[in-house]
């Protein structure tokens, strides 16, 4: 049996450093990634294969992030000086339609969630007398007041 030069021993430990680099989410340039795992289940839920070429799922990424990094930067110029505000984006995307229309049903849903959680905190912090109703920032208040032992 022959021993591995030296050569193929580093190309190994090359193959190594590459996987490792790959389970970690970052990149050749050393930037994490950030949406792998959501773009990869996108991309098979819009008919590729379940496990996307990386290269693929890499360059979407990219253009996610550009995107993401422009909107944001388009939306701080818009309103107040460097704060992004949800009136912004709705400024940006009022031109596009779906967009628009994807923004305001994230919105709706949003509130909705709000309203739902509310009421799910008044229903639970009711205690045996129904007249009292504790919401979630009341209760937290009242523990940092009375300690609990």
């Amino acid at each position: 049996m022959a021993t591995p030069s030296s050569d193929t021993a580093d190309q190994f430990d090359q193959f190594d450093d590459e996987e490792a680099e790959q389970q970690l989410g970052a990149t050749a340039s050393g930037r994490k990634r950030l949406f792998s795992k959501e773009l990869r289940c996108m991309m098979y839920g819009f008919g590729d294969d379940k496990n996307p070429y990386t290269e693929s799922v890499d360059f979407l990424e990219d253009l996610v992030i550009e995107f993401i990094t422009e909107t944001t930067h388009k939306a701080m110029e818009v309103g107040r000086p460097g704060r992004v505000q949800v009136e912004d984006i709705i400024f940006l995307v009022r031109k596009d339609p779906r967009k628009y229309a994807r923004v305001k049903d994230l919105l709706t849903m949003n509130e909705e969630l709000k309203k739902a959680r509310k009421a799910f905190d008044e229903v639970k912090y009711v205690g045996k007398r129904p007249t009292i109703v504790i919401d979630r920032h009341d209760a937290l208040r009242l523990m940092q007041v009375t300690p609990i032992y």
